[in-house]
Parts: C-alpha cells; sequence; structure tokens
C-alpha cells in the first residue's frame, strides 16, 4: 500500500458556495496531497456575491469533533479560519498545544464585500489565545490593520507584522491584493524583520476564497516537510495557478480552480 498522505486539521466555516472556507480547504489539501479533517465552526447563508448569516456552532460539539479525530488520526499540521466565538479559539489554541505541530491562522475577520465575520471578543481571543500557538499568520492588509484598530490607518506594515509577533506569532505573511500597487506583493516576515517579499501580478478578478486557499495550501506544504520560506514560496505558486484558471458560476466574485492540474474526462 502506497504510504498515508499527511493529515491537515481545520478549524472553519461551512461554504455552501464551495468557494471559501472548508470546503476550499477540502479542495485545496487534497490537491497538493494531504488528508484533510474538518472541524466545523459554524454554518453559513452565503454566495458568490456575501454573507447573509452565520450560525456559529456550539463550542462542546466543536471540541468533540476535535476530540474524535486526534483521537484516530496522526495530525501533521493544523489550519484555523473563520471561527465562530472566542470559546473555538481556545479549542484551536488547546489543539496546537496538545499536538505540537505548526498552526496557520487565517485571521477571517470580515467577508470580501466587507460583511462582519468576527466581534470584538473573538478579536482579543485571536491575539490573546490563539496567535502564541500560531506558527504563520496569513492577514491581508485591511485583516492586519483590523486585527489593530487602535493602530493609525496609515502604520506601516512591518510594525504592524512586529505587533503580531509580539504577540506571540513565529511568522506573518501579509498579502498585498489590497494595495494600490501595480503588482500584489506578499511579504512574509518574523522577528528579524522581512524574510522575503513575493511579487504576483495583478489580475482582474476579486476571488471568493483566495485567503483561504493561501492558508491551507501553506499548511499542506508545512504537513510534508517543507520549511517555511520554502512552504510560503510553493503556496503562492500554487494560488497564482488557481486564480489564473478561476471561473465564474455566479454574480458576484470568482471561484479559485483548486483542481486545475486535473483534466477534464
Amino acid at each position: 500500500m502506497p504510504p498515508n498522505p499527511p493529515a491537515v486539521l481545520v478549524f472553519a466555516a461551512s461554504d455552501p458556495v464551495c468557494g471559501a472556507g472548508l470546503q476550499a480547504d477540502i479542495l485545496t489539501l487534497s490537491a497538493l496531497g494531504c488528508q484533510p479533517l474538518t472541524v466545523v465552526t459554524a454554518l453559513t447563508a452565503q454566495d458568490t456575491t456575501g454573507v447573509e448569516a452565520v450560525l456559529p456552532v456550539a463550542a462542546d460539539f466543536v471540541r468533540q469533533q476535535l476530540h474524535c479525530l486526534a483521537a484516530d488520526i496522526a495530525i501533521a499540521a493544523i489550519k484555523v479560519g473563520l471561527l465562530g466565538n472566542a470559546d473555538h479559539a481556545r479549542i484551536a489554541a488547546d489543539a496546537a498545544m496538545k499536538l505540537k505541530v505548526p498552526l496557520v491562522l487565517d485571521p477571517v475577520l470580515a467577508s470580501g464585500r466587507g460583511d462582519k465575520l468576527a466581534d470584538e471578543s473573538l478579536r482579543e481571543a485571536l491575539l490573546a489565545i490563539l496567535l502564541p500557538h500560531t506558527e504563520l499568520i496569513t492577514p491581508n492588509i485591511p485583516e492586519a490593520y483590523a486585527l489593530f484598530p487602535e493602530m493609525p490607518p496609515d502604520a506601516p506594515l512591518p510594525q504592524l507584522a512586529q505587533r503580531m509577533i509580539a504577540r506571540g506569532a513565529r511568522h506573518v505573511l501579509i498579502t498585498g491584493a489590497h494595495a494600490p500597487t501595480p503588482e500584489v506583493i506578499n511579504t512574509l516576515y518574523s522577528a528579524e524583520g522581512k524574510i522575503r517579499a513575493d511579487h504576483w501580478p495583478r489580475l482582474a478578478n476579486s476571488y471568493h476564497g483566495s485567503g483561504c486557499t493561501l492558508a491551507s495550501a501553506v499548511a499542506a506544504f508545512l504537513a510534508r516537510g517543507y520549511d517555511m520560506e520554502a512552504a510560503v514560496y510553493e503556496a503562492q505558486c500554487y494560488v497564482s495557478q488557481t486564480l489564473r484558471h478561476a471561473h465564474h458560476p455566479g454574480r458576484g466574485q470568482a471561484i479559485p480552480n483548486r483542481l486545475f492540474a486535473l483534466p477534464l474526462p
């Protein structure tokens, strides 16, 4: 029998469009040779134009999902997306402490059109409870500022990155799709400063689930044994192709094609 693929544990919400959330994570991890394990944190009513409603899952049931998976399957990495409340952040942090595997945090605070998805208690829990157990956090520029509302709106991005590192994150990848630059520049930081800045062509579309895809792709490469710098670069290469092969099933954002490499029958 072939060896088992590395398993990546995902905390995220269900997206009925299958463009973001758990469904995006499942497709990404599967495409990159990993076994996805999913802990559902919330149900959502949404489409490609935005999120209409979020129904958090009870914390006890989130914990029960985790315990079943962790007792049965060896886990190589954790990816955390949308959490329903601060209790979910505590559960994810406990998982990282017990499993002692890298955790990648995609701090989902709002939808692509700006629908608020996290309250103040969850924002504080991400900073105080989850960041100290985070190997990599992957905010876009609006999320980086939203994590620290006390910071001035023109605070330099390296300063925001160092604030996240001071709160416990080992690495920070700030993605630059929202910056007014000719290219998209994604920058990876550690406590020593900038590690690398990758430049990508700016595509014309807006995408549903690109952040989920990136965080899951990094988790996949970490689970497969890549170091952080290589995992971040390879994940960006993969995401770039998913965006180039994206499609428009609805009236709103395009959906990345995570299975672009598979030929159609």
